[in-house]
Formats: structure tokens, C-alpha cells, sequence
């Protein structure tokens, strides 16, 4: 659970023995705070101390609130980090071991039900040592504690939630990456999968961003990087080539879309939806259409 000093950005991430942690696990709010809820649950841990830290307090007020107002606070263990990065941590006497936490600055990482009590520190240095943006560090954490031993029940699911640093008052927009993984035999493998996609699927976005201000070349660029991010979707293969057959670049924009046709024909009907609504010239569209039917053809 952790709070990015350079971008604000507050997150949680979670693996588990546990059929789907997401629902329980991690909470946050774009300017607000972060928690994790852990060990024997106090789902409400979540909502109230982001409650707190809403109406003012910090995160160790908040956590002082919590553990006050519960009636098994040794069985517990919690976190939270607020927007200013104070964190506060309690793993309950009752907490089954191998259980512990370790903070940093503006992160904890904690742990219960652990092979062994070496994972929290694990999890800390390989927080502290990788240099990537906060959904990449929290990640590098969740693999050196399944490296170090991990949950002694196992693994079976998997979450990350990050919020933006700035609250703008559309939350929607706030939760910037949001993924479960409910129930997998390898969990972090899939979310690592994931997150991966999601990246490459905010560069599309950022990619129509730029289409929508006219820097085409900015546009073209980011959807090359979207592509070499994820380039197993196909979608962004399709509308990514539209957009570059549109700027001109027919060559490269049709091998694209011909990729998604060549998984699926029913893509050439979309192209041909998209003229029905004028969201796509039909003399492009019969140009793309004629190039896909020609590279077909070749042997």
C-alpha cells in the first residue's frame, strides 16, 4: 500500500489464498487516502478510514479510529497512507504467523499467514529498488513476496488498485488502473499479464488524446506503442490501423487492420458500420476493404 511522492498517486496491491481478494482488499481515493484490509477481515476498515481521511484525519488518527470502534482489533492487521503520505500499520498480537509489516517512506508493506517472516522485508526492497511508476513497484513487491515463500495456504487471487494524485471530481476517471484476478493458479503472473494490457490500452487513450488535438505524428507514435505493448490485442490493432489509414498511411495502417481481420472476419462488417454512421469515409473504407481482399489473395 503506498502513496507516489513524485505523481501523488495512491495504490494498494494484494495476492492471496483467497477466492477474489479485489472486493476486500484495497481501497483508495483520489486525494483522500489508501487502505488495506487484511488478516481475519474488517471489510468497513476500508470504507471508514478513507472516511476519516476524508473528514480531516490523518492516517494514524484513522487507524487509532478503526481499531477503537472494533471489537477484534488483535485479530486484525491494516494500512493505510493518506494524501500527504503519512502512513500508519497494525498487525493484531492475533494475527496468524508468520505476520509482520514494514514501512517506508509514504509505503508498508505487510503480510499474514506467510511461510515465513522474511516476506514483508522482501517485499520492501524490491519495492525501494525498482524504478518504475507505482503499479510496477507495487508489482516488483507482490513477486518477491511469492519469491520469498508467500501465503503458506498457497495462491488462488490477485488485485491492484491505483488512484490519481489529483481529485478532479469524476472518480470514474480517478481509478486509473483497476484489476483482479479472482481466481488463478498462477495469480501474479496473470496480473502482472494485466497490468501490462492496461498499459498498453492507456497509451491508446493517450494516442486519442493527441488525435483529437491534430498532432497526428504524436498520435501515430503512441499507438506504435500501444501495439508493441500489448500486440496480442487485436482491437487495438484494428483501430489503431483505422487511425493511421486515415492520417494517410494506408501501407501500414491496412497491414494493421489486416492482422484483426485475419483473427476475425467480422471486422470488415465494422468498417462497414462505421461508413453507416459516417464515422469512417466509404471511399477510405473501400480502399481498406480492397487491400485486405488483394493481400488475401497472395500466396
Amino acid at each position: 500500500m503506498a502513496r507516489d511522492s513524485r505523481t501523488g498517486e495512491l495504490g494498494v496491491a494484494v495476492q492471496s489464498h483467497y477466492f477474489q481478494v479485489g472486493p476486500v482488499v484495497p481501497w483508495a481515493i483520489a486525494g483522500v487516502g489508501a487502505v488495506a484490509t487484511q488478516s481475519m477481515v474488517n471489510v468497513s476498515f476500508g470504507p471508514l478510514g478513507l472516511e476519516h481521511m476524508r473528514a480531516g484525519y490523518t492516517a494514524t488518527q484513522a487507524l487509532k479510529a478503526l481499531l477503537a470502534g472494533d471489537t477484534q482489533p488483535e485479530s486484525r492487521q491494516v494500512a493505510l497512507v493518506d494524501a500527504a503520505g503519512n502512513v500508519a500499520v497494525h498487525t493484531g498480537a492475533r494475527c496468524i504467523p508468520a505476520a509482520g509489516h514494514r514501512t517506508g517512506e509514504g509505503f508498508s508493506c505487510q503480510a499474514n499467514l506467510m511461510e515465513k517472516d522474511t516476506v514483508w522485508d522482501a517485499m520492501h526492497d524490491a519495492y525501494t529498488t525498482t524504478d518504475a511508476p507505482l503499479a510496477e513497484r507495487m508489482m516488483a513487491a507482490l513477486e518477491a513476496a511469492e519469491a520469498e515463500g508467500g501465503d503458506i495456504r498457497g495462491k488462488q487471487s490477485a488485485a491492484m488498485l491505483v488512484v490519481t494524485g489529483k481529485p478532479t471530481g469524476r472518480s470514474w476517471e480517478e481509478r486509473i488502473i483497476e484489476l483482479r484476478v479472482e481466481d488463478a493458479s498462477d495469480p501474479l503472473a496473470e496480473l502482472r499479464r494485466l497490468l501490462r494490457v492496461k498499459r498498453a490500452y492507456m497509451t491508446g487513450n493517450d494516442a486519442d488524446r493527441l488525435e483529437e488535438e491534430k498532432d497526428v505524428a504524436g498520435a501515430t507514435a503512441k499507438m506504435r506503442e500501444a501495439i508493441a505493448l500489448a500486440p496480442e490485442m487485436v482491437e487495438l490493432q484494428f483501430w489503431s490501423g483505422l487511425s493511421i489509414a486515415q492520417a494517410g498511411q494506408l501501407d501500414e495502417g491496412c497491414a494493421l487492420i489486416a492482422v484483426a481481420v485475419a483473427k476475425d472476419k467480422r471486422w470488415i462488417e465494422t468498417i462497414r458500420r462505421l461508413v453507416a454512421v459516417d464515422r469512417l469515409p466509404a471511399d477510405l473504407a473501400s480502399e481498406i476493404e480492397a487491400r485486405l481482399t488483394a493481400s488475401s489473395r497472395r500466396p
